[in-house]
């Protein structure tokens, strides 16, 4: 009874959805639907060699540092009146900064590397946060930390659809080498494969990825969908190609669904997202402890 009842509820919900996503009024939750699933595929992907390689907390700090780029955009298009610069261009100029501190940092410096990640987290949130301070007018840092549907336009499209093609192309190039590096990477070194080269590719490719759905789960969220998506995948994949593939599957699930959910019932768009694969990482891998035993 239970069950039928939550099936009916479901199909309530998603044909609510669907009737929306065809409504010529709601144009923003096209591009929202759409950004979604141009975004899953970078994310699926890259987020397979990121939990491989076990590096999730260098892509949250990377993640967070872009608010920093975010924060200068806003403000240079008020203060300066650069109005063609657009917040993910700044957002992708911050990810690859942090990407090329954290490389050096790991391969170079003889400082502790926990350190200075934790600086490069906080440091970018707090440019940013002054920016925002000091731009002109009312911008809410929430919309950018947590996503905001809004925020969601044909330009964030392009974008995520341009960076998702370069990062397909580079995984499809150096998918080898990755995958090497990812699993023995003194190994691979021993092999001819040149592991420091990769790792800062690997670390180039996190950055771009992590600015793709930004404006849609947030600057805080979005490292949950980079990584959930892949441990779902991997208590039932038995290669990496077929974690990588579900990775993707999924992702493109999650932003759907929790599309639906959140205009259904609603909801916030990211943390809608976010609950829904973080509850279904939870049931994956209770089922799959009940089946190992």
């Amino acid at each position: 009874m239970t069950m039928s009842i939550s099936i009916v509820m479901e199909d309530i919900i998603m044909t609510d959805f669907f009737q929306a996503l065809s409504d010529p009024d709601l144009g923003f939750l096209r591009n929202a639907l759409l950004l979604g699933l141009i975004g899953s595929i970078p994310l699926g992907a890259v987020g397979t060699f990121v939990v491989a390689r076990r590096i999730s907390y260098l892509a949250a700090a990377i993640a967070h540092s872009v608010l920093g780029g975010i924060g200068a955009v806003l403000y240079a298009r008020e203060v300066l009146g650069w109005t063609w610069l657009h917040p993910l261009l700044g957002a992708l100029l911050a990810a690859l900064l942090s990407a090329g501190v954290i490389a050096w940092v790991s391969l170079r410096s003889k400082q502790r590397e926990d350190a200075v990640i934790g600086a490069i987290w906080v440091t970018g949130m707090a440019i940013g946060l002054l920016f925002i301070a000091r731009t002109p007018g009312y911008v809410d840092p929430m919309a950018y930390l947590f996503g905001d549907i809004l925020l969601v336009t044909r330009s964030d499209i392009w974008i995520a659809g341009g960076v998702g093609a370069f990062i397909v192309a580079m995984l499809l190039l150096w998918h080898r080498q990755i995958i090497a590096v990812c699993f023995d990477s003194e190994f691979a070194s021993i092999r001819g494969v040149h592991a420091d080269g990769i790792y800062i590719l690997l670390l180039i490719l996190t950055a771009l990825t992590v600015v793709t759905l930004v404006s849609l789960v947030g600057i805080v969220l979005v490292i949950a969908l980079l990584t959930l998506p892949p441990a779902i995948a991997s208590l039932r994949a038995r290669s990496l190609g077929q974690m990588l593939l579900a990775s993707v599957v999924l992702t493109a699930g999650f932003a759907f669904f929790g599309l639906g959910l959140s205009f259904s019932l609603d909801f916030p768009t990211g943390p809608s997202i976010i609950l829904l694969a973080a509850i279904v990482y939870l049931l994956a891998n209770a089922g799959h402890r009940l089946l190992g035993r």
